[in-house]
Parts: structure tokens; C-alpha cells; sequence
């Protein structure tokens, strides 16, 4: 009795050293599966998922750029950033409308979604009732990126990838947003366009936020009424050193179009600074408009060659 006693205190004693010897580190992961919160604040458990639905273009790739393998996506996978995906793959419907039914169809393991887009959200207790599990992401800057590659790498166990697609993207940024310290700051005028105009944005949007990084000073950073109302006496005073256009939707040249009809047409426009002499740029969309995911540095790369030529 004696010998046992001895033996369940030495037991004992040894678990709680073990537990103690982390020193404050993480536990290693659950054999439940990889553990994380959401942008909507849930509580997720993923283990190995086989079959994975992306339910936006730009997360179908993070997931792609993190070893993982889809079973469907939405068709902006396709036609905005033009994936090349096996064939077995297929097309759930649009990002702002997918379809349930074809869902549930893929016999889902885990499902990606986002969080700024209602029809998404709306999804949720449709998931939860049918056991799937779906984890809602929100990424509108380089670091929510960084977060969300983080967790996508950290499921399929490939801490390379995220060196590769992470790590290595967020160096060649800070590599230009350093250089552009030396740089004198531009004061900038960032628009979005679409079929029905053109509206002001400040910082607080992707490009916006690369343009602030860079040093720039954004004239509806200082006048917030303009991201109200697009006034061009507000603007003429500004008189920005540089001009630069995003334009909405599939249709470039309308957009061009509607901008020339809306904006360019008023004789004060052509005697901005910015205009005449050349710093009036309209930005390719699939660094500006769509998320750059892994080319996020070429996103910052182009903007600082505009601005400041070539600091290699």
C-alpha cells in the first residue's frame, strides 16, 4: 500500500511539473482541432478540413496561398481574380448571392465567409443548424490579411507558406514605406467611381490606408465633408499634387466614361495642378480595387514608384 501511495504522489507531482514547465507559453493545439475567433467573435474549431467552400475570390486564394485545397467557390474566384482551379471544383453562385442549396450540396467541413457582407452573415444560423462549420473573416488592410493568412496557415500546418505569402510581404512593405520617410509628403485625392459617379474616400479604406503609409496626406482626411459631397470648389482649393481613380465594377471604360461626364466636363477641373501636369491616374483594379493578397507589396510598390520614381 505503502509502494503505491508513492507511486500516485510521484504521478501526480510529475503531471504538475510538467504543466508548469511552459513558462506562460501557448498550449500546443487541441486534438479537437486548431482553435480560433472569428470576425464576428465565435468561437471556431477546425481539424483537417477536406472540403472547404470559399464564399469570396480573395479568401478562396488566402486559402490556396496557405496549402489548402477548395471544393467550391463563388464566381468572382474566376472572373475577378482569375484562379485556375481543377476541375472537381465548382461555382456556388456570386459573392452578395451565393446558393444554399448548391452549399449544403459540397457536403462542407468548413466554410469561409466574410463578415462585411450581409448576405454572408446571414448565413450563420443556416450553418450551424446543419453542423458545418463556417468562420467569418474581415480583411481590409495588409494586416487583417497577415491575421487571416496566419490562421489559414496555422490549420493546414504550413508555417512556410506563411513565410513565404506573410512574412516575406510584410518586409518588402516596410522595405518602401521606410524609404518614403526621406520623401516629401503629396497631399492626394482618392476617388471611387462607378455607373452613377464618382465619391471621395479618405485613409480609411485599402488604398487610402497604402497612400497614408506612404506619407501622403489625404485632402478628405482634412475636409470630411467631401466624403459627403463631392465639391469641387473644396477640392480646387486643396489643389492635391496628385489625383488617383479607382474604378468600380467590370466595366472600366463606363466608368471612365461617367467620370468624364460627371467631373471632367467642368472647366475648373482641368486647372487642378494635379491634372495638368500629368498626376491624374486612374489604378489597375486588381491591386486597388480587389485585395492583392500575396501581392500586397506590389500594391505599395507601385503607388511609391508615382509618387517618389524608383528608390532601389
Amino acid at each position: 500500500m505503502r509502494r503505491m501511495m508513492v507511486g500516485v504522489i510521484f504521478f501526480l507531482l510529475a503531471g504538475f511539473l510538467s504543466g508548469c514547465s511552459d513558462n506562460g507559453k501557448e498550449p500546443p493545439p487541441s486534438r479537437e482541432g486548431y482553435r480560433f475567433a472569428d470576425a464576428l467573435d465565435q468561437e471556431i474549431a477546425v481539424q483537417k478540413p477536406e472540403r472547404v467552400v470559399a464564399l469570396m475570390g480573395s479568401f478562396a486564394e488566402i486559402w490556396l496561398d496557405a496549402g489548402g485545397e477548395l471544393t467550391a467557390v463563388t464566381d468572382d474566384a474566376f472572373e475577378e481574380r482569375g484562379l485556375t482551379l481543377p476541375e472537381p471544383v465548382v461555382t456556388v453562385g456570386t459573392y452578395n448571392n451565393p446558393s444554399v442549396e448548391q452549399i449544403l450540396a459540397c457536403d462542407p467541413d468548413f466554410v469561409i465567409l466574410s463578415s462585411e457582407t450581409k448576405e454572408h452573415v446571414a448565413l450563420k444560423e443556416t450553418f450551424k443548424q446543419a453542423g458545418i462549420t463556417a468562420a467569418y473573416f474581415d480583411v481590409t488592410y495588409f494586416e487583417d490579411y497577415l491575421k487571416m493568412l496566419k490562421i489559414c496557415t496555422d490549420i493546414t500546418g504550413r508555417d512556410d507558406l506563411y513565410e513565404k505569402n506573410g512574412l516575406a510581404v510584410k518586409e518588402q512593405i516596410h522595405t518602401i514605406i521606410t524609404k518614403s520617410k526621406d520623401q516629401t509628403p503629396k497631399t492626394v485625392l482618392l476617388l471611387i467611381t462607378y455607373s452613377g459617379g464618382a465619391i471621395v474616400k479618405n485613409s480609411q479604406c485599402m488604398t487610402g490606408k497604402m497612400l497614408k503609409d506612404l506619407g501622403c496626406v489625404n485632402i478628405a482626411d482634412q475636409n470630411q465633408s467631401l466624403l459627403k459631397e463631392f465639391n469641387i470648389e473644396s477640392i480646387i482649393k486643396a489643389d492635391p499634387d496628385y489625383i488617383f481613380v479607382v474604378a468600380m465594377g467590370n466595366d472600366e471604360e463606363l466608368a471612365e466614361k461617367n467620370l468624364k461626364k460627371t467631373v471632367e466636363n467642368n472647366p475648373a477641373w482641368n486647372g487642378l495642378s494635379a491634372v495638368q501636369n500629368g498626376r491624374y491616374i486612374i489604378l489597375p483594379k486588381e491591386k486597388f480595387l480587389y485585395k492583392p493578397d500575396a501581392k500586397w507589396g506590389d500594391s505599395y510598390a507601385y503607388l511609391s514608384e508615382i509618387l517618389y520614381g524608383n528608390q532601389s
